[in-house]
């Protein structure tokens, strides 16, 4: 049923349609987001960047747990989208059918910091969370799912270095981060990444 579970704020784009769909096989995917699924607008666009090659669905996180629900569903390769930490979490937290594996993607280049200045620390150089929301992902970790950091296919998933050697594979990850986005520029320097221990 599932091939992969993503977290993504941008739900289907390129790395989604082209690269992802692709490398998974699915014939189906699934974005399950409160957000998206209030919103004809941003429907609407998700659905035109889609590829032809899969049925794509929109619906808030309650309407695809019933989704999953349906003996039908397990005929079908799915790729299913989390827009937020949250949305996952409880995802995962209800879901009668287990996924294999979790990807932690894309997440928090969108809303850069709060209305009082709040901003969003960096994890990855794709990945960067408010307090709360790395305590949802720390949540997902805990339910004890397969959970990797892998911006596309071609990277090397982030467990892979950290199960051979985690000191190692944080001071890399803080080299390679060294230069990367901060949220107030995207293309300022950041002195610290902080550690989700993946």
């Amino acid at each position: 049923m599932f091939k992969l579970i993503r977290l993504d704020e941008r739900l289907i784009h390129g790395q989604v349609a082209i690269k992802w769909s692709r490398h998974t096989g699915v014939d189906r995917i699934v974005c399950a987001s409160d957000a998206a699924a209030a919103n004809p607008v941003i429907q609407k666009s998700l659905m035109m960047a889609a590829p032809a090659t899969c049925k794509t669905a929109i619906k808030s996180v309650d309407e695809v747990l019933k989704m999953m629900e349906n003996p039908k569903a397990a005929d079908h390769d799915i790729l299913m989208l989390c827009q937020t930490p949250e949305d996952l979490l409880k995802l995962l937290e209800n879901l009668t059918v287990k996924p294999e594996w979790v990807n932690v993607g894309n997440f928090g280049r969108v809303a850069a910091k709060k209305s009082d200045g709040t901003m969003r620390k960096t994890y990855a150089p794709n990945l960067y969370l408010y307090d709360e929301e790395k305590e949802a992902l720390k949540k997902v970790l805990a339910l004890g799912y397969k959970t990797i950091y892998q911006t596309t296919p071609e990277d090397t998933p982030e467990t892979e270095r950290a199960s051979s050697d985690r000191t190692t594979s944080v001071r890399e990850a803080r080299s390679r981060c060294s230069s990367g986005d901060t949220m107030e520029n995207r293309r300022r320097r950041e002195p610290e990444r902080h550690s989700l221990m993946f």
